[in-house]
């Protein structure tokens, strides 16, 4: 991944609906922000459809380029939600049913549970889930990458439950100042303070 010291993210956002417009993403400005502060820069964001080949290479390109890679999106019981086999057959590793999330979605649905959510218990072999007392449903984590809930809530509680086990690099400190100089006035000043 990256050469120098300090970590990087990518993020993945998976779904139709934010490609829509039906729904409006809020975990890309969420994440960019939180890994800011923890001082890994998020580097690249990716918005892909529910297919297959689209998610799997978008992870494999990002997760060569960046230290850790999130997605957001695609791990509910839905037909359309294939984030969990796309990983699977990124790493090249089968789909296995994980028993302790099995017996979690048991306690949390009891006659509740049927076949469509245990799909949700479906993680690639060597994952390991990410507890949230939120919900019973399982992200996941399998070498760098974190596999994440669309639901902002449930994606922000997955991103506090993984943020102390990440490397942490220098946070990223912005100030905002207010002025009434336009662009193009300001941008060789400015050129000339990056380039030094």
């Amino acid at each position: 991944a990256d050469m120098s010291n300090s970590p990087t993210a990518g993020l993945v956002v998976i779904g139709n609906e934010i490609l829509s417009g039906r729904t409006r993403d809020a975990n890309i400005q969420f994440f960019a922000a939180s890994l800011g502060k923890i001082g890994v820069p998020l580097v690249e964001v990716r918005v892909v459809p529910d297919i297959e080949n689209d998610i799997i290479d978008a992870l494999n390109t990002l997760r060569a380029r960046t230290t850790y890679v999130f997605t957001t999106g695609g791990i509910g019981p839905t037909h359309d939600d294939i984030t969990a086999a796309s990983v699977a057959k990124a790493f090249k590793v089968s789909l296995v049913r994980h028993q302790p999330s099995v017996e979690k979605m048991e306690k949390h649905y009891g006659d509740k549970l049927n076949s469509a959510r245990l799909k949700m218990a479906d993680l690639p072999e060597g994952a390991e889930p990410i507890e949230t007392r939120i919900t019973s449903a399982p992200g996941f984590r399998i070498e760098n990458v974190f596999v994440m809930a669309g639901v902002p809530v449930i994606a922000e509680a997955m991103l506090d439950a993984v943020a102390g086990s990440l490397s942490h690099g220098v946070p990223i400190q912005s100030r905002y100042v207010e002025s009434h100089m336009g662009e193009g006035d300001l941008a060789d000043a400015l050129t000339a303070i990056q380039s030094d």
